[in-house]
C-alpha cells in the first residue's frame, strides 16, 4: 500500500475476478445468511430471482478477499527515507453498498476499485482517510455489488511536521 501522500485520485486498481459456483453458494449462505433462495436450489425456483443466487454478502466477501491478495501481491519500493510503504490499515466502515443485480451460480464477477476522495483526519495527524467506489461486474456487464470503501491510511510526513 503507498503511503497516503502517494495516492491519486482516479487511480483504479483491478482486483481480479472470481466464478461463483453453486455448492460454494450454498456453503456460505448455509453458514451467513440462511435465506431459501441462497440455501436450497429447488426452492430457490419459486423465489424472487428463479433461481439459486449467491447472498450479497458472498459476493462483498469475495470482493474483500481479492483486494487483500491484490494489495499483497504488489511490491512496493521503497522511499526516498529508505522505509517500506506502509500496510493498508483499518477501514471506518462502507457507504452506499448496493448489490443491484443478483449473482447466479456460473456467473463470473470481475472486482474493482478506483480512488475518488482522499480526505484528513483531525484527530489522527499521521493518517487519513482514503475513500474508493469499488464495483464488481458480471460476464454481461451488470453491475452486482458497488459502494464506497474507506481505509485509513498512514502518512509518510504526519501533519503539523
Amino acid at each position: 500500500m503507498p503511503w497516503f501522500e502517494d495516492i491519486k485520485i482516479g487511480s483504479r486498481l483491478d482486483l481480479g475476478s472470481h466464478t461463483f459456483t453453486a455448492e460454494e453458494i450454498v456453503a456460505f449462505a448455509t453458514k451467513y445468511d440462511p435465506q431459501y433462495f441462497h440455501t436450497d436450489a429447488e426452492a430457490a425456483k419459486d423465489g424472487p430471482f428463479g433461481t439459486l443466487t449467491a447472498s450479497g454478502w458472498h459476493t462483498s466477501a469475495t470482493w474483500m478477499k481479492l483486494m487483500i491478495a491484490a494489495r499483497q501481491g504488489r511490491d512496493e519500493p521503497l522511499d526516498a527515507d529508505g522505509r517500506k510503504p506502509p500496510a493498508g490499515g483499518p477501514s471506518p466502515g462502507f457507504l452506499d453498498m448496493k448489490w443491484p443485480a443478483p449473482v447466479r451460480a456460473g456467473d463470473t464477477i470481475s472486482y474493482s476499485s478506483e480512488v475518488i476522495e482522499k480526505l484528513d483526519m483531525r484527530t489522527r495527524p499521521g493518517w487519513g482517510i482514503v475513500r474508493s467506489r469499488n464495483t464488481g461486474v458480471n460476464q454481461n456487464g451488470e453491475t452486482v455489488l458497488n459502494f464506497i470503501g474507506q481505509g485509513l491510511i498512514q502518512r509518510r510526513h504526519p501533519r503539523g511536521e
